[in-house]
């Protein structure tokens, strides 16, 4: 069976949901349509004219990259300037271009994790949880019929809290209902006035399963019309968010950490604040730019946090309570094609998948 750039772009929201974006970023399927089959996938960072030539070179005809290359709004394409000529020559060439850039950011898995792993981190989570993704789905049914639709809710992606899954409430109860002419009822007669034994489920579940999640309640109540209310939840997400935060297997010297984080991501240069002579044990990290999580970062006691794009000013705001190490964007998130490259291969083990060889940091160090 041939696959579909759909196919891809399915597996890869799956993994990082779109919902999951901040509203100024520009995700999903920027060029090509996803009825395309797909002749191979070129997995890369950012998106440049260099790129699109090494996805023809591999006859790949999908370039999947972390950051998109329409980011704001584009009133033009005539070619003057690079991110119009790349993407001339990606239409010219018959490429579709897919960004999984803050979805991904913002998963337990994602880029973070990645980074952590290189660290050597352990014991990790999620910096900063995201609030407003979990929703509450409450439903009635039959007595009898109660565990055959939690098990559908459960299977569906419900009722997951933390480490615990098959998480729900239950209450017993009366449902009443009159059914009309049009009507066919599982139980009572059409006409009249009928009472129900009945349990009321209370579960849980994230945002972006609910049309999964609703469909699959509906096919296994046996009532013509189901009851059910959803409630927002403004609840932390243990599984969504910004940053990470785990420790080291052993305490290092602040010196010898900054020696590490520059062999592992292979720095042309550390900028950090002054080194106060402690021990690093706590880190906490974010790929790219991730001054906004500094807070956060000393609230957790993180005795240095690792990510890139701090402006000058915004050292000051470490005040001797933490070391703050610049890495550089590119080279914080490098390893983001790595983990893009591991999902879809899960899947899909023989389908073409290749890894830019393209370095596309656009500063040098001198």
């Amino acid at each position: 069976m041939p696959v579909l750039i759909r196919d891809l772009t399915n597996l890869l929201e799956e993994f990082a949901p779109l919902n999951l974006q901040e509203s100024y970023d520009n995700c999903g399927l920027l060029t090509g349509s996803k009825s395309t089959i797909a002749t191979g996938a070129l997995i890369t960072l950012d998106v440049t004219e260099a790129i699109i030539d090494e996805a023809i070179e591999n006859k790949c005809n999908l370039i999947v990259a972390h950051h998109p290359l329409i980011f704001s709004g584009l009133k033009k394409l005539s070619g003057n300037t690079w991110v119009e000529r790349t993407l001339i020559k990606a239409i010219k060439n018959d490429i579709a271009i897919y960004a999984i850039h803050t979805n991904l950011d913002n998963v337990i898995e994602g880029v973070n994790k990645m980074i952590a792993h290189k660290i050597g981190l352990k014991d990790g989570r999620i910096l900063q949880t995201k609030a407003g993704l979990l929703k509450k789905l409450i439903c009635f049914c039959p007595s009898d019929k109660a565990d055959l639709v939690r098990e559908a809710l459960f299977s569906a992606g419900a009722g997951k809290i933390s480490n615990y899954e098959n998480c729900s409430f239950n209450s017993d109860g009366k449902g009443t209902f009159k059914g009309n002419e049009k009507t066919n009822p599982y139980v009572g007669i059409r006409g009249q006035m009928h009472v129900e034994a009945e349990v009321k489920i209370e579960t849980i579940y994230p945002a972006h399963l609910e049309a999964h999640i609703l469909t699959s309640l509906i096919m296994a109540h046996p009532y013509e019309e189901v009851a059910y209310d959803i409630i927002p939840l403004d609840n932390h997400w243990a599984k969504s968010g910004a940053g990470y935060i785990g420790s080291l297997e052993e305490a290092m010297t602040e010196k010898d950490f900054l020696a590490h984080l520059k062999k592992v991501f292979g720095c042309g240069s550390i900028r950090h604040t002054a080194l106060g002579g402690n021990k690093i044990k706590k880190v906490a990290l974010c790929g790219g730019s991730g001054s906004f999580l500094l807070k956060d970062a000393m609230h957790n006691g993180a005795d240095i946090f690792v990510t890139a794009d701090f402006k000058y000013h915004q050292f000051f705001d470490a005040d001797n309570q933490i070391v703050i190490a610049d890495i550089g964007h590119y080279e914080s998130e490098q390893f983001t094609k790595e983990l893009i490259f591991n999902e879809i291969q899960k899947k899909f083990s023989t389908f073409a998948l290749c890894l830019s060889k393209n370095n596309t940091n656009p500063i040098h160090y001198y």
